[in-house]
């Protein structure tokens, strides 16, 4: 049987919950256990579940709550498809600079950069970047129809070693995932891998990595939720997604990265709130929840390394 760190800290969690062993008092096994108290603080709010893994490419380590079941992509995705137009622009397979147009037929609700374009267009990069950035619907339509839908942005996530994100359908019928859908979805555990594999592994080239993590800083939409949790003095980039088409279900999602000041390891994040019900009272409690998993990021890079992970599993 392998057992990983997640599964480690998820067992210990259970079996301290049981009175069979003490709680893990490690530094991932208490950091674990505030993400369950963040997920339990808003039951009496919006209530929902909190998906969420923080990984250190550098040593392997994560620590996570419901890191491996499924939650909707929301606009996150757009990530990814930036990523994918960016890979295939290096390699050969398509011009990022080639100018496409769209018409009225293709508008979607927030449109901050296609709307201004019609008739005029833009250049795939251009799409990219409004897509990443502003998270720009038409946009990210039109982009992937030209790198072959769906089915393409899931295939690059295989070549990254992802087996569990999938997307199967356009905006904005993809943010249509109730509970217990397959389609659309990830896990935040493979989320975040994928994110350290596109910022800091070998997924892109130099320039063209460091392009993306630039649209990821300039991005906005995340400066109230992980972000706000982190010191103002480490450089931090994200995606975002929010959803409220399902029924009285919001989905409120931030994936990125954290790049931390005095030499620390950089370390990834996913990020997945499903909320009961939906309203600027939803909103705020949710991004009160992704705040505190910030908090919990500060908290992970800067723990006390010199105290080892241990194996909490014993004779009783």
């Amino acid at each position: 049987m392998i057992i990983t760190r997640r599964t480690l800290i998820g067992g210990s969690l259970a079996l301290a919950a049981s009175g069979c062993i003490p709680p893990d008092q490690s530094p991932v096994g208490r950091l674990a256990a505030q993400l369950r108290l963040i997920e339990a603080a808003e039951l009496d709010s919006a209530g929902g579940t909190l998906g969420a893994d923080i990984f250190e490419p550098s040593s392997g380590m994560a620590v996570g709550i419901n890191a491996d079941r499924r939650f909707g992509h929301a606009s996150s995705f757009k990530l990814s498809l930036a990523a994918l137009l960016l890979q295939r622009h290096a390699a050969g397979a398509i011009n990022a600079d080639k100018r496409v147009t769209w018409g009225e037929r293709d508008m979607l609700e927030h449109a901050p950069f296609t709307r201004e374009r019609i008739g005029t267009g833009a250049t795939l990069r251009e799409l990219a970047e409004a897509t990443q950035t502003t998270s720009d619907n038409p946009a990210a339509n039109i982009l992937l129809r030209e790198l072959g839908g769906p089915a393409a942005l899931t295939a690059f996530w295989r070549s990254l070693g992802d087996e569990a994100s999938r997307l199967d359908r356009y905006e904005p019928e993809m943010n249509l995932v109730p509970e217990g859908e397959f389609r659309d979805t990830t896990t935040p555990a493979a989320m975040a891998r994928t994110v350290a594999k596109i910022v800091h592994g070998d997924a892109l080239p130099e320039a063209e990595r460091a392009q993306l993590r630039q649209w990821m800083i300039d991005t906005q939409t995340g400066l109230r939720r992980v972000r706000a949790g982190l010191p103002a003095d480490w450089v931090a980039g994200d995606k975002t997604g929010t959803s409220g088409l399902v029924g009285t279900t919001s989905s409120f999602i931030d994936i990125g990265f954290v790049e931390p000041t005095k030499g620390r390891a950089p370390v990834t994040f996913a990020a997945y709130y499903r909320a009961r019900g939906s309203g600027e009272a939803v909103s705020a409690s949710a991004e009160r929840v992704l705040m505190r998993v910030g908090r919990v990021i500060r908290e992970f890079v800067e723990r006390d390394k010199s105290i080892p992970f241990h194996n909490m599993f014993r004779q009783i």
